[in-house]
């Protein structure tokens, strides 16, 4: 029991850790592309990548983690379809409205319980369907606000929906499969995540934005945001792989929600962004369905677990899904670029 009781204390550290990590780099990264006009977020992400690897290869230089070799073609095409995955969803953001952007991330969570039915054989209960119903509603309510369809848009939508999962589903698979831990995973996987994002990145910035990275003028103060936004990266890229392979991808899509309600409330608190009743509404439903979540969670993960004697692997080891916070009754990086960029164009509307 006291092994669980660490296991549970380190999903709750993994979760805290990507919530608080998140909603910083948000507010470093408003303050960047808002007020002092740095708009090339695809390329911004690939700096980020890259000084994670940095970091890590020093941890590792200084021993603080073993690296542990993985196939080289797994690896290279788990970081390209990350990689491609990021590229899509700014590409998305790019080409539709704010509405239908927003309805792009909510879609995630359905394909993704789809796939994991499909492919996977993972079963979920009308229970936890319903719960992730009711926070798709609260976070539709919440943040939508128009619903504009273009052709190139939507194809560039579904695309981001279908890489965003499989490169999730596959970020939690590989961790189980091949016993690595999200530190060895991500240690491998960013340099090519950073390498197809640091070539694709000026274009589908030069797309969005029609300006080009290399002929912006960089003052200090940008120069120093850009490097704290960097900094808190790490964090953010190393609490992403931690919370999915301790959890699962459904479970981390739903904290995805949780910070988007986070960052409205701090747009609002902070940013002095408008805040209507629909807004709060759709938080206080999204919050209730995170609550029935991770209770829903909680209770069948408890029916789940096998008498106490057996290993703690075999009770752990057929998780289909996993609360925001383990035995409470409570609900990529590039995301929170998403956000960032949300908020800017939410501004301008």
């Amino acid at each position: 029991m006291g092994e669980m009781s660490n296991f549970q204390l380190g999903v709750i550290g993994a979760l805290f850790l990507s919530v608080a990590s998140s909603v910083s780099i948000v507010i470093c990264n408003k303050a960047l592309m808002s007020n002092l006009g740095f708009p090339f977020a695809t390329t911004l992400t690939s700096w980020h990548l890259m000084v994670t690897f940095c970091t890590l290869h020093a941890a590792q230089r200084l021993n603080l983690f073993v690296s542990k070799s993985i196939d080289l073609k797994t690896v290279m095409l788990f970081g390209i379809l990350n990689g491609v995955s990021i590229g899509f969803l700014n590409l998305s953001l790019g080409f539709n409205s704010i509405g239908f952007y927003q309805m792009t991330k909510l879609a995630i969570i359905p394909f993704t319980v789809l796939l994991e039915t499909l492919f996977l054989k993972k079963q979920f209960s009308t229970k936890i369907k319903f719960s992730l119903f009711l926070l798709l509603v609260g976070v539709g309510i919440a943040s939508i606000t128009d619903l504009q369809l273009n052709f190139v848009g939507t194809i560039l939508s579904l695309l981001a929906i279908i890489t965003t999962c499989v490169g999730q589903i596959l970020t939690n698979t590989i961790q189980k499969k091949l016993n690595v831990s999200s530190t060895q995973l991500l240690y491998q996987s960013a340099p090519f995540q950073a390498a197809i994002l640091f070539v694709s990145g000026p274009v589908v910035d030069q797309m969005l934005t029609k300006q080009n990275v290399f002929a912006y003028k960089y003052s200090p103060v940008v120069l120093a945001f850009i490097i704290l936004s960097c900094l808190i990266a790490v964090s953010v890229n190393f609490s992403t792989f931690l919370v999915i392979g301790k959890t699962s991808p459904v479970t981390y899509q739903v904290l995805g929600h949780l910070k988007t309600c986070l960052v409205l409330g701090f747009g609002y608190t902070l940013l002095h962004d408008p805040f209507t009743g629909r807004n709060i509404i759709g938080i206080l439903v999204a919050i209730f369905g995170m609550g029935l979540y991770s209770y829903f969670c909680t209770e069948e993960n408890k029916k789940k677990q096998l008498p106490s004697d057996l290993p703690l692997a075999s009770q752990v080891k057929d998780k289909d899904s996993s609360p925001l916070l383990a035995g409470k009754n409570v609900g990529n990086q590039n995301d929170e670029n998403h956000e960032t960029k949300k908020l800017n164009k939410d501004s301008v509307i």
